[in-house]
């Protein structure tokens, strides 16, 4: 029997102002924009095994680190790089939808890496969808703009192809900057130092 990956959750409830007591940049989108980012993150997370914020993991196998952390340094990485972009290449980018595509790019990790004991594993979904489809399927829901939409569904460097937005290639950066982050703070080798 196959369920639906996630369940929209617009209730005001306590994991509303966790999430946006969590989220850097909030401040930077109109109103609209952040009620729809907090409530994509609060349906992921309550449709998730995850108690915490806290216990939701960036990925699987080896030492743990936070989603919660990745999130906030790709946006405060993505909103530098945007910066530098407007003054170095005169393309201004849209803020609204930015800031959203760089705290949504991973919405869907809570559904798809979960604890089994004390191992970090992939879920079922996980070998059903790629990375950032399901992310994608819910922001689509929550009628966020197809650009956005588009820029979550294809950022995984595993993804057959990706958009060709300036905002898709600031997100791209800022992700790889702070991924490479992670796997080092776990011990695991950066994206960086890979063979393709």
């Amino acid at each position: 029997m196959t369920t639906e990956p996630y369940r929209i959750d617009r209730s005001s409830n306590s994991r509303r102002k966790q999430v946006e007591d969590w989220l850097w940049g909030l401040d930077l989108v109109s109103p609209a924009t952040r009620d729809l980012i907090v409530t994509a993150w609060v349906s992921s997370w309550a449709s998730s095994p995850h108690a915490r914020l806290e216990d939701m993991p960036f990925t699987h196998g080896g030492a743990f680190y936070p989603l919660m952390q990745h999130v906030n340094e790709v946006t405060r990485a993505g909103v530098d790089l945007a910066r530098r972009a407007a003054a170095d290449w005169s393309t201004p980018l849209d803020l609204d939808k930015l800031v959203a595509i760089l705290i949504l790019h991973d919405v869907d990790k809570p559904l798809l890496y979960i604890r089994e004991g004390e191992a970090l594993v992939t879920s079922q979904l996980y070998k059903e969808l790629p990375h950032g489809v399901v992310g994608a399927m819910l922001l689509k829901e929550l009628g966020f703009p197809h650009e956005v939409v588009s820029v979550v569904a294809t950022h995984a460097t595993n993804a057959p192809f990706h958009a060709s937005t300036h905002e898709a290639y600031v997100l791209h950066y800022a992700d790889m900057f702070a991924a490479d982050h992670a796997m080092l703070a776990m011990g695991r080798q950066p994206f960086y130092q890979r063979k393709h």
